[in-house]
């Protein structure tokens, strides 16, 4: 679309005939310049109808140099299409537990027994999807805890992160929720704003790394991180027997070592909550409460770029100006110049 920054301006477009009907004439001066070449001047002078038709060309050009400058002086803008820009949401930080204990097949995802680690890819890629104008981060967590995908707007870089994940990459034997909460804190607590959102899931208990979970959680309630834990596993499971039958099965509580007086401690002290996951179901409902809790940010900022156009108008108008410049002493003149030749040869030729 294109707009104009002053377009008053056209206004002033008949100002020159005004000016040429309203301005006194000018006064004949006696005095006069000696120009030595007169002779060769005076034997330049057009028939009068090219005379007409050439004084007719110059002020045509004036009209047009005039009007160039009016446009560029009005700043002719073109706005495009409106672009839409990141809502100044929450940061969100997502904390999962990479031990090998979440290789446990006790959950049910179509139809088949898969591991904890599956169910839970497939439920945060939803999540991660829904949460547009949030800044999301990625911390997994094992015997050690590490940064995966630093905060960003980037929802499919994170959501890439996240699929790619395997247990193993941050340690197997332990359990570092300390860690996890202790780095978290730290990417979070110097952030803007006073909205700060940690998610914390894991199916076990703080067996390892240099931080306890309780201390870290104080931390981050004295910097206003607000952390959701998650309890994942099963209550119940049947093991396979002998060669993959039913005899010698027998049901067992894959979630023994799961400490959740310790995460539900965790939740109560940031002010957040914790929740139980003991099937893919109840972890995707998890999620849409957490939606609830941490709405996503509704308001849209849009900005459409600008680019100013008055170079255009104004280049055409230079132009012209120099091409009348050059136009008003006729080429004879320079030819004479140029080659110091007289004008009267050129005639008689």
């Amino acid at each position: 679309m294109l707009t104009y920054e002053l377009p008053w301006v056209i206004y002033l477009l008949p100002l020159p005939l005004l000016a040429f009907w309203l301005l006194p004439k000018a006064k004949q001066q006696q005095a006069a310049v000696r120009v030595p070449f007169y002779q060769q001047l005076s034997g330049l002078e057009q028939p009068g109808t090219e005379a007409i038709s050439q004084r007719k060309l110059r002020l045509s050009s004036l009209a047009f140099i005039w009007c160039g400058l009016l446009a560029a002086a009005s700043g002719p803008t073109w706005i495009g299409d409106p672009i839409s820009l990141p809502a100044s949401g929450r940061d969100l930080l997502l904390a999962v537990d990479l031990s090998g204990s979440m290789n446990i097949e006790d959950m049910v995802v179509r139809g088949k027994q898969a591991a904890r680690i599956t169910a839970v890819k497939a439920v945060l890629n939803d999540f991660i999807q829904r949460r547009k104008g949030d800044r999301l981060g990625l911390v997994l967590f094992g015997s050690q805890a590490y940064v995966q995908a630093p905060l960003t707007f980037d929802r499919t870089t994170v959501q890439r992160f996240m699929k790619e994940a395997q247990i193993g990459f941050a340690g197997e034997q332990n359990t570092a929720i300390g860690d996890a909460i202790g780095l978290s804190v730290k990417r979070l607590r110097d952030r803007p704003g006073d909205r700060h959102v940690m998610i914390l899931l894991t199916d076990g208990q703080n067996n390892g790394g240099e931080v306890k979970p309780i201390p870290a959680a104080k931390l981050a309630a004295d910097n206003n991180i607000v952390i959701y834990t998650v309890g994942v596993g099963a209550d119940e499971m049947v093991t396979k027997g002998m060669f993959g039958s039913s005899f010698g099965s027998r049901r067992v509580n894959p979630s023994a070592d799961l400490d959740e007086k310790t995460l539900q401690q965790i939740a109560d002290m940031t002010g957040g909550k914790y929740f139980r996951a003991r099937n893919p179901e109840q972890l995707l409902d998890i999620y849409r409460i957490l939606d609830e809790l941490e709405p996503v940010e509704d308001k849209q900022e849009t900005f459409r770029p600008q680019k100013a156009l008055f170079y255009w108008p104004l280049a055409f108008a230079l132009g012209l100006s120099g091409l009348l410049a050059v136009g008003l002493l006729p080429w004879r003149l320079w030819w004479s110049a140029l080659t110091d030749k007289p004008l009267a040869a050129e005639n008689n030729r």
